[in-house]
């Protein structure tokens, strides 16, 4: 496996994170920041020559490409665009995800976009949604760049220094302790991944009822 590792190129490593990351705040639901978290993890080997630096930096320009894509496409084709998607893809663009999106816009505006980079639903509806929603483009790329560099950045260090710790932590602590840390990790995300299927089940009914009710 080591052998197979240091056989990858840096460079790949850089361009499948920009491609994976970009494509996925572009609109098209792909694991962006499961790439991330890997490469970020793979750049905390020392005998890997893959720099941290360079992984923040292709997460970082290919979340801004692909929101400003993802924005140019939305404001082009405006919410009818979400129509068609969410009738293709109802697990990702349905009528209860782009609501919970629109609700979050209306209430929190440009900072939307901004702690959009930090929540699954919206990094992928954030770019498309706020041309939809007209949202004057300086405003917009300011949140978007500032946010992808937070991210990106401090998603990549974060990751990064716990693999150089993670070595000399397992060496102190048993591996009871660090199976007990994954599981509270995975029940925290299994928690707000519930919430949040939660709200998008009550805002689809709502949207089916409101829908019964304009045909009758």
């Amino acid at each position: 496996m080591e052998t197979l590792l240091e056989s990858i190129p840096p460079l790949a490593v850089y361009l499948i994170v920009g491609l994976i990351i970009g494509a996925e705040s572009l609109g098209i639901p792909l694991p962006g920041e499961i790439a991330l978290v890997s490469a970020a993890l793979l750049a905390s080997r020392h005998t890997l020559d893959i720099s941290p630096v360079w992984v923040g930096t292709a997460a970082t320009i290919g979340a801004v490409v692909g929101d400003t894509i993802g924005y140019t496409i939305g404001r082009r084709f405006g919410m009818g665009l979400f129509e068609k998607l969410g009738k293709r893809f109802p697990n990702h663009f349905g009528p209860g995800h782009v609501a919970l999106a629109k609700q979050l816009f209306a209430r929190w505006g440009v900072w939307a976009v901004f702690f959009g980079r930090f929540i699954a639903l919206l990094r992928i509806l954030a770019g498309p949604l706020a041309g939809a929603l007209r949202m004057r483009y300086g405003y917009f790329l300011a949140a978007n760049a500032t946010g992808a560099v937070f991210w990106a950045g401090g998603t990549t260090a974060v990751v990064y220094y716990l693999g150089l710790a993670a070595e000399k932590w397992l060496s102190r602590f048993s591996w009871i302790a660090l199976v007990v840390a994954i599981l509270i990790g995975i029940g925290l995300t299994l928690l707000l991944r519930e919430r949040t299927r939660s709200l998008i089940a009550q805002l689809e009914a709502e949207h089916d009822w409101e829908t019964l009710r304009e045909t009758k």
